[in-house]
């Protein structure tokens, strides 16, 4: 996997929050650990390594079939001893059952037994399924921007009607205020609504 070399490793201790005192310092755990970031490490830096996890995390990277054919033309080339048989079928149950249904939902997956298969029925449906996979993701993108405007259309109504409380409690709003309000997320607007009838002044409700 790759390991990035000329920075500090990852070590237990930095995650200690808050840091011990001087005198137990000492028995503070100091175990470094590898970090394999997924997202990360996935890119063309990965490409040219002969290594079965880098192979894993270019397969659920993948943003079409031509993204998945090379990967898997490799893993045909390295995975050729006898021995390594239970592998080869790992990665076609992985494919067929968890990458290409989420892939392409709906779609019936022909009965393909090894990676030789698989490669060959990616090479006969690769137009049909990257237009597939594109929709895919239009509809996630459409999915996701609904979401968030229901989210921003519900943090506006919350700050309307907190501003209505803030304004018949304590008079007309300073500029601060309604910046605060405007920019506010959902969890601060409810923390403030529930401080409106409680404290004596603007800036208490506003306190952090």
């Amino acid at each position: 996997m790759a390991i990035r070399h000329g920075g500090p490793r990852p070590n237990l201790g930095a995650l200690l929050e808050p840091a011990l005192p001087e005198p137990l310092r000492r028995w503070q755990p100091q175990i470094r650990y590898l970090l394999l970031d997924e997202q990360r490490d996935a890119g063309a830096e990965l490409s040219g390594q002969r290594n079965l996890a880098a192979a894993l995390f270019r397969l659920e990277n993948s943003r079409s079939p031509e993204d998945i054919r090379p990967v898997l033309a490799s893993l045909i080339d390295w995975l050729t001893e006898p021995e390594q048989g239970s592998l080869r079928r790992a990665f076609v149950v992985w494919l067929k059952r968890v990458l290409l249904p989420a892939r392409v939902p709906g779609t019936e997956l022909p009965d393909v037994a090894d990676l030789e298969e698989m490669h060959a029925m990616l090479a006969e449906r690769v137009k049909t399924w990257t237009e597939e996979w594109k929709q895919q993701g239009v509809q996630e993108g459409l999915q996701q921007g609904l979401q968030q405007g229901l989210q921003q259309g519900i943090c506006q109504g919350e700050a309307k009607l907190l501003r209505r409380q803030l304004v018949r409690r304590f008079g007309a709003l300073p500029g601060w205020a309604e910046t605060r309000l405007e920019q506010a997320s959902e969890a601060e607007l409810e923390r403030w609504a529930e401080r409106v009838l409680e404290c004596a002044t603007l800036d208490e409700v506003f306190a952090a």
